[in-house]
C-alpha cells in the first residue's frame, strides 16, 4: 500500500537528500574506509592492493514480496547476497554501495526501515554502507555492490577444483526454498523456514576460512546447490558427484516436506538464498569448522550427478528462464 493512502510521508514527500541522510546516518568507522558518505565518491584503502568486487540486484515481485517480508528483511537479504559472494571468494567484507530505485508514493519510513536492515546484514560481515544512489522507479529495485579484501590471499575462484577432492558444504541447505512453499501455500509458519525465506543466515568468516586451510574452488549456493556446483564443474572441467546420504535432512525441513507430501532432498539439492558455501578440498587436508562433506569430484566430462546419476529436473534457479 502506497504512503500517500495510508497518509504516511512518502518518498516524494521526503525528498531524494533528506532521504540519503537518513540511510547513511549512524554508519560506524571503519579502518578500511578513509572518506565515507557525502562526498562525490567514498575512498577505502586496499591492504594488499586487490578489491573484490560484487553486485547483485533484487527486484520487487521477482526476489522478495512487501507483504510477505519487512522492509528489515529485505534490506538484510538484499545485502547478503553481496557479501556473500566476497565470502565465497575467500575474502572479507569492506565496504557497501547501493542504489535504490522506488515509487514516489513509497512510505519514507519503508526505504529507511531497508536501509537499517542493509546496514545491520553489513555489520554482521564487518562492512560498513559508503554510498549509493537514489532514483524513482516502477517498483522497488535494490542493487547493492559489496568490496572486499583478501587480506594477501589468493582468492578462490570455481575454476579450481580438481580430481580426488572432497565437496563439503558449510550453513543451510533448502530452508528458504521451503519457506517459500511455505509462503505459496498461504501460511506463515514454521516460522523458522519463513524466517529463512525472509532472510539468510551466514557464517561470513566460513569464506576466509575455507581459503586458509586450501580450498581449490567454492561458491556460495544462491541458485541451488546443483546448479551452483554446475558453475564449479564447468570452469574447473571435472565432474561432481552428490551424496545424498551425506546431507542431513535438519527436523524442520523433514517436518514440512512430511506435511506437503514432497522429498526435502529437492529443496536441499534445487533451492537457493541460503547462501550456504560450498567448496571444493583435498581429501588429506583437514577441513576448516562447520564444513560437512557431501560429495567428490571425478574426472571430466564436466557435469554434476547425484548419487551417481543424472538428475531429473531443474537443477535450480535460472534467471531469464
Amino acid at each position: 500500500m502506497s504512503g500517500e493512502a495510508t497518509g504516511e510521508r512518502t518518498l516524494r514527500d521526503v525528498g531524494e537528500f533528506a532521504l540519503i541522510d537518513r540511510l547513511v546516518a549512524d554508519i560506524p568507522q571503519s579502518d578500511f574506509v578513509d572518506v565515507g558518505p557525502g562526498d562525490d565518491a567514498a575512498v577505502l584503502q586496499c591492504s594488499d592492493g586487490r578489491v573484490v568486487v560484487c553486485v547483485d540486484v533484487l527486484v520487487e515481485g521477482k526476489h522478495f514480496r512487501r507483504d510477505w517480508s519487512t522492509a528489515i528483511d529485505i534490506g538484510r537479504r538484499a545485502a547478503a547476497a553481496s557479501l556473500s559472494d566476497i565470502n565465497a571468494m575467500g575474502a572479507v567484507s569492506t565496504a557497501l554501495l547501493v542504489g535504490v530505485a522506488a515509487p514516489g508514493d513509497l512510505p519514507a519510513t519503508w526505504l529507511a526501515e531497508a536501509g537499517a536492515g542493509l546496514k545491520e546484514e553489513a555489520a554482521n560481515a564487518g562492512a560498513v554502507l559508503v554510498g549509493g544512489d537514489t532514483t524513482e522507479g516502477d517498483a522497488v529495485v535494490l542493487s547493492v555492490t559489496a568490496l572486499g579484501s583478501l587480506e594477501g590471499r589468493a582468492a578462490v575462484t570455481r575454476g579450481g577444483a580438481q580430481v580426488g577432492d572432497v565437496v563439503a558444504v558449510c550453513g543451510r541447505l533448502g530452508w528458504a526454498a521451503a519457506g517459500l512453499a511455505v509462503l505459496g501455500r498461504g501460511f506463515r509458519s514454521p516460522k523458522v523456514l519463513v524466517d529463512a525465506h525472509r532472510y539468510p543466515v551466514i557464517d561470513y568468516t566460513a569464506g576466509p576460512r575455507a581459503a586458509t586451510a586450501g580450498a581449490t574452488a567454492m561458491i556460495d549456493v544462491s541458485d541451488g546447490l546443483l546448479a551452483d556446483l554446475g558453475h564449479i564443474a564447468a570452469a574447473s572441467g571435472v565432474a561432481i558427484d552428490v551424496h545424498t546420504e551425506q546431507l542431513e535432512v535438519p527436523e524442520p525441513l523433514q517436518a514440512a516436506a512430511s506435511a506437503y507430501n514432497v522429498d526435502p532432498h529437492g529443496w536441499m539439492l534445487t533451492g537457493g538464498d541460503d547462501h550456504a558455501l560450498v567448496a571444493c578440498f583435498p581429501a588429506k587436508k583437514k577441513l576448516p569448522a562447520g564444513f560437512t562433506v557431501i560429495g567428490v569430484v571425478g574426472e571430466s566430462p564436466a557435469q554434476v550427478t547425484v548419487d551417481g546419476a543424472q538428475f531429473e529436473g531443474s537443477a535450480g534457479f535460472t534467471h531469464f528462464a
